[in-house]
Parts: structure tokens; sequence; C-alpha cells
């Protein structure tokens, strides 16, 4: 035996040495064999039960088989709570507090491939710690509507960045052993009428601006499972979507695992079954004993049920289930995962606005802080998929640790706060600091506290912005404006103290037309996670350079942004949220048929993108309409200048080089941001694009050579006659600087 074994071996290695490599997705495929074989052995009831949830988090596999079932984990910036098996209620654990990482604006804010990488591990290891097989996240549609309820779960305005930073999450995620469920698939901008609303695109936009970050996080990233969207696309509900499901994904993009749908957005059995859908979530309705009829009829195969399995059964197999015995024996949340959402947290933090204030001076004594987003946690709230944090640190926590005993850190509420819907009981006694309305003027009494505190001290910090249960899952906020008399206050902490830092702790942009002028210096502080607190007192204290760029624009007024110009939003959008008529009895309290009759009357409005591509800047620079803070803004503590660009067309590559030197006296981050402007072009195209971006950290004094390189995939459109990618040849301008509206360097090239 020993001298056909060298020989043998040898051959293994030569084989796979010559042998293609396996793309992402056809790694799925690794077991088919024996998925097969399992299959052979199945029942077509124990194959149907694969097809829809076992419980309100789980879809089942077969015990009798030892494929186990596949537990999920709601949401894409921490491990949710257990739940009850059959609803959203706390199950009432004590190990499961999870880490709270900045929310998907925030991380977006960072501009940092390799912070979503580590953030993507940070998430898959407290899923595996959790018993948990697949993350129903990242969220990564495109930020089309500055009031978006779940603006603050996406990205971006912008395709590529939100393509690289949705790629990095992905593989963070798998690397630790955790399936990602990329979300929601596709065009879900909007939560008004989420569950019914039609959205009418053309196919250039569809395929150049929304289903970019999806085709990245699924070729390149070999993303797992995808969760298609509750609304419909041209017609077609997303989760019975032939175009999307069955030609884009399986078919163009060579998708190999399992589809989930969003709950409640599943609609029909043959649907279901025929254009593209694998899981039902929740209930069995449509893919349960309806299934076995159909195929009892001849409408449907069992075939057709042996390829669903099979797509199901290679995340089952790539993912190895944690043993019961081994889950849930440790706190969720781990060090590693807290250091990584600190670290994400001070690079998301956007400087917009600084006449000389910040750092804060080191003769400044006596800080007053104003405004309840100062102490009030982000970590719930709302209907959207919340973490019970084992901690949060607020931000007055954080400038007080920051400050320690040589200086006097005081509070004051400044203005009420709108908690929005009440999800459960209301409290036994009213909060005086609750506001009865989102438009309540300032309160008069609150005002003259934080006045006569603001007029002593040497520095003044206000806390704006929103709240959790203002941007929310379900809705989408009527507009922009600082809510509570925000707006009143701010005006008056300014002509108190001049010495006056603005900051605006939000998922989205917010209406600054009031607070800008009052305000020498601005800071965007995000839902910044269990460590946001401690983020923001470095950035403001000077221990670390503010470094995270807008990741989209925010616009002098909502009516400025493209929807609201061409009047495609809110149009005629009125009525209830078809997940919370589903899975929220505690709130809604109806009977099943009252909610039933309510689900069936939901309206059918339609959502017409006449914008096309012209989202966020792309639409602000090519009309020519001045944003209030561009995208790509953010400002540092240094100044970067940029030297010396070189572009060539090396193969299938635009290549860029330059010269960063920090001329500061702190080490610094910077963003620099390519964009491409195209000349003397035959096709429509916007004022420029963003196509490369790369984090540079910059020594003071130091000078970097950056390169940039942009793949001439990336400068294809989707030519619709053709009906395929196309490729405009001709000459391009390259743009280079510190955000979409501070461009440093330009060069051509001819492609």
């Amino acid at each position: 035996m020993k001298r056909i074994l060298f020989p043998t071996l040898l051959l293994i290695v030569l084989a796979t040495a010559c042998t293609k490599p396996y793309s992402p997705q056809e790694k799925l495929t690794a077991n088919d064999a024996e998925i097969n074989a399992i299959i052979a052995q199945m029942t077509l009831e124990e194959k149907v039960e694969m097809l829809h949830s076992k419980t309100n988090m789980s879809s089942a596999g077969v015990e009798r088989l030892g494929i186990a079932d596949i537990n999920y984990a709601d949401g894409p910036f921490g491990i949710r709570e257990e739940g009850v098996p059959n609803g959203f209620q706390s199950a009432g654990w004590t190990l499961d507090s999870a880490t709270y990482f900045p929310t998907g604006s925030a991380l977006a804010a960072t501009w940092s491939e390799d912070l979503a990488y580590k953030y993507g591990t940070g998430m898959g290891r407290e899923a595996r710690l959790r018993g948990k097989d697949v993350i129903l996240g990242p969220a990564v549609n495109i930020q089309r509507l500055p009031v978006g309820g779940r603006t603050y779960e996406y990205l971006s305005e912008d395709p590529i960045l939100s393509a690289a930073l949705a790629l990095y999450y992905t593989k963070g995620v798998q690397d630790e052993g955790t399936a990602v469920c990329i979300k929601h698939f596709a065009v879900n901008n909007q939560e008004t009428n989420r569950g019914s609303v039609n959205v009418k695109i053309d196919e250039r936009t569809l395929r150049e601006i929304y289903l970019k970050p999806f085709e990245r996080a699924i070729i390149e990233g070999g993303a797992m499972s995808v969760m298609p969207a509750y609304n419909k696309v041209n017609g077609d509900y997303c989760s019975e979507n032939e175009h999307l499901l069955n030609e884009i994904l399986r078919g163009e993009w060579g998708f190999k695992g399992m589809t989930v749908s969003d709950w409640g957005g599943t609609h029909s059995t043959m649907g279901a079954m025929l254009h593209g859908l694998n899981v039902q979530m929740t209930g069995s309705n449509y893919l349960g004993q309806p299934v076995i009829d159909s195929i009892a009829t001849g409408a449907l195969t069992e075939e057709q049920v042996d390829e669903k399995v099979r797509q199901i059964l290679r995340v089952r197999y790539a993912i190895a289930p944690v043993p019961a015995d081994v889950a849930n024996t440790e706190m969720t949340s781990q060090p590693e995962s807290q250091r990584i959402a600190r670290e994400v947290a001070e690079k998301a933090i956007v400087l917009l606005k600084n006449e000389g204030i910040l750092p804060i001076k080191a003769e400044v004594k006596k800080i007053a802080v104003i405004g309840q987003n100062a102490v009030l946690k982000t970590q719930s709230g709302g209907m959207g998929a919340g973490v019970k944090a084992l901690y949060e640190i607020t931000p007055l926590e954080g400038i007080r640790t920051r400050a320690g005993e040589g200086i006097e850190v005081s509070y004051a509420p400044g203005y009420k706060n709108y908690p929005g819907f009440r999800w459960g009981p209301a409290p036994a006694e009213p909060n005086p600091l609750e506001a009865a309305a989102i438009d309540e003027p300032a309160d008069p009494e609150l005002l003259a506290e934080a006045v006569a505190l603001a007029s002593t001290a040497d520095l003044v910090i206000f806390f704006g912005g929103t709240n959790k249960s203002i941007e929310t899952e379900g809705s989408d906020r009527k507009d922009i404006k600082l809510p509570c008399g925000q707006e009143t206050l701010v005006q008056a902490l300014y002509e108190a103290n001049p010495n006056l830092v603005s900051v605006l702790i939000s998922g989205g942009p917010t209406d600054l037309q009031v607070l800008e002028p009052a305000s020498p210096a601005i800071v965007q502080g995000w839902w910044n996670g269990t460590e946001g607190g401690t983020a923001l007192a470095k950035v403001l204290f000077g221990d670390i350079a503010p470094s995270g760029k807008l990741p989209f624009t925010f616009p002098k007024k909502l009516e400025d942004s493209p929807a609201y110009a061409l009047g495609n939003f809110p149009g005629n959008n009125t009525g209830g949220d078809l997940f919370t008529l589903m899975f929220r009895p505690d709130v809604i309290k109806m009977t099943p048929a009252e909610r039933q009759a309510l689900i069936d009357a939901l309206p059918k409005p339609e959502s017409d993108y006449t914008e096309r591509f012209y989202v966020g800047y792309r639409w602000f620079d090519t009309q020519k309409v001045e944003p209030m803070y561009a995208f790509g803004h953010g400002l540092s503590y240094v100044i970067f200048d940029y030297d010396g660009i070189k572009a060539s067309v090396k193969g299938d590559k635009v290549k860029v080089s330059f010269q960063l030197t920090n001329e500061g006296e702190m080490e610094a981050d910077e963003v620099v941001q390519l964009y491409v402007q195209r000349l003397r072009s035959n096709v429509e195209w916007p004022e420029k694009e963003l196509k490369a971006f790369k984090r540079v950290s910059v020594k003071p004094g130091e000078t970097r050579k950056v390169s940039l390189e942009i793949p001439l995939a990336d400068l294809r459109y989707w030519n619709e006659e053709t009906n395929a990618w196309d490729l405009e040849h001709g000459q391009l301008r390259l743009l280079l600087g510190s955000a979409s509206d501070d461009l440093r360097l330009t060069a051509e090239v001819t492609i």
C-alpha cells in the first residue's frame, strides 16, 4: 500500500492545482452528492417541512436524518435578544445581552472596507455564541429618501460605497462560520406601504444603482442567503419575482444558496414555488400543505421541491450547527466585539463644520451639556431590530469620563423627547420630559433652565437630532425637521453663549437651515453603538481627529431631494404596515379575522422612479442644486495636501496615484474619493459618479503615495437596447478629492 499512496496523493495535489478554484457561490455545491443522498431518504412531508418556519426564528431540519434546524438571528447591527418561540416578546434570558454595533449609516460613514470586515466578524462570532446559523443582514438598500424609516440601517446613497461595505461585512460574518441573509432584495427604499407598493423602475437604474450592493456580496462575497423585500418591482412581489430571483440572482449571478421571505412577505404557493422562494417566514399557509396538494394535482412536481430543499441543505451543510449544550453558555457580548464597535464609532463621527471651536481647548473648565439626546440610549426603540446591549455609554457619560476631575460638566434636558408610537404598555405615571407631538414647541421652563446653564459655561455642547421612534422601521418620517422645539432652543443657546458645539444624534439627515448659522461647530454623531459616548468624547477633546465622511447628502430642504422635487414621494401612499398587522397582535389588538381584513384592504400604491439613476449627489450635482452638506463631506483637525496625480489605463483597470501629505500636528485619517466625469459622451450620465475610495492613515508631516484602481467593469452602463452591460469608449475626467464638492486634482484618460 505504501507504494501506491505517494503517487495517489501526488495526482490529487496536481489535479487540485490544475482545477479552476471554486467561486464563492460554487463552494456551496461542494456537498451536493451527500445532499442528494439525504434528499433521496426524505419523505415528501419532511421536504415540505423545510420550506416554511418552525418557530418565529427557525426553519426545520430533519431530526430523523441528523439535519439540524436553521436558526435565524435578527438584526444587522447586533444579535437580537432571544424571543419567545412564536413571537417577538423577550424570553427573559440573562446571557443574550449583545454588543450594540453602530448602525448602518454610521458604518457607512467610516468608508472603510477593513472596518466593515471587522464589524462582520464581531457579528458572526456573537451569532455563533447564541447558536444562530444565519444573520438577517446586512441591510444594503440604497438610501433614496432622506425621510426613509430604515435609512439608519442601510449603508449609502451610492452603489459603489454600499457594495464595498456589503461585500466586506458579508465576508467577515461568513468567515466566522455564520451565514448572512442579505436584504432587502430589492428596491426597498420606503417604509410607507412597503408591503404593497409597486416600484416602477427602468432596467438601467435597477442594475446600475439598486442591485450593485447585492451583486458584489453574492458574486464576490458568496452570500449564502437572500431575503426578498416586501414590495413589488414592476408588478411582481419580490418574493415571487421571476426577473429578480430566477433570471438575475440564480441565473446571471450564479446564486446557489437559499432565499428566505421577510416575515409575512410570502403571497402565494405557485408564485413562490415557481419564481424563486425557498422558505416562507413565518407560517405554512403557502409553502406547507398547499405544496403537497399541488403535487397531488400535478400543478407542481416533487423534483421542484427537491431543488428547493437542495438549496437549503447547501447552507445547512456549509454552516455547522452549534450544539445545544454549547450555545448560550457565555455572554453574547464579547470584549473583542466591543473593541470593534468602539473603533467603528471613532471613525464614523463626521465633523460637518468647525470655526476653530473644536477640539475642546485646555482653558475650557466648565462645560454645559444640553439636550436629552446626550442621555437617551439608542440600542432599541421604534419597531426595527433593536439590541439588548450589555452596556451603552451615552454621550454625557463619555464626556464626563474624559473630562475628569479638572472640568465641571453640567447637564440640562433642554427639550422634551417625542416617544412616538408606544410599543407595549404605557407607563403608570406620565413622563414630564415627553412631548405629546413631534412638532410640540419648546417648553418654556426647560428652555429657561438650559439658557441659564449655558450662560455660565465656557463651552456649550447641544445634543439634538432624532430618536429610534422617529426614525423607525414600518414608517417614514413626514419631514426631516428637528423635533420638539430644538431649533428654538439652539438659537437661544447661541444668543446666551456663542461658544456652542451642536452634536446631531440621528440615523439619517436632518434639516439644518436654522441650526447651522447658530452653531460654530456641528458634529454628526449617529446612533453609534455601545461605545458611542466614548468615541464622541475622544473626538471632541482632540484625542483623535475626526475622519468620518457623509454617506449621503444633507439637503438644505427636503424638497431639493430628487424624489420630492419630481413629486414621486409620498404621493397617495397611505395605509397600514404589513409586518405590524401580521405579527404584532400585542400592538394592534385585533382578532386574526379583523387583521386579515385590513391586510386585504391595504392600498395598491405605485412608486415611480422617474428620477432614474439621479439618486442623491448625482441629482444635486447634475441639477446644480446646492446641498447643506455634500456627499462625502467631512472635516478633520488637520489639513491634507493632494499633489502629483498620475493616471493610466492598464489592462482592465484605470490606475490612479498621487501624493497625500498631512500638514497638521497629529496623526489623522483621510478618506480619498475618486469620481469619474464623462467627456463628449453619447450616453446619458450624471455629472459625476464615485468609482473608487480609500481610507488612509497619515502621520503628522508625512507624505504617502496613495494608489486607487477602477475596474473597467465598474465603468459600464446597462444598455437597454441590447439588454446587456456595455462599455462606452472615450475620454474620462478623473476627479480626486476629499468630498464630492471638494475635488483637488484632475486627470484624463481614454478608454
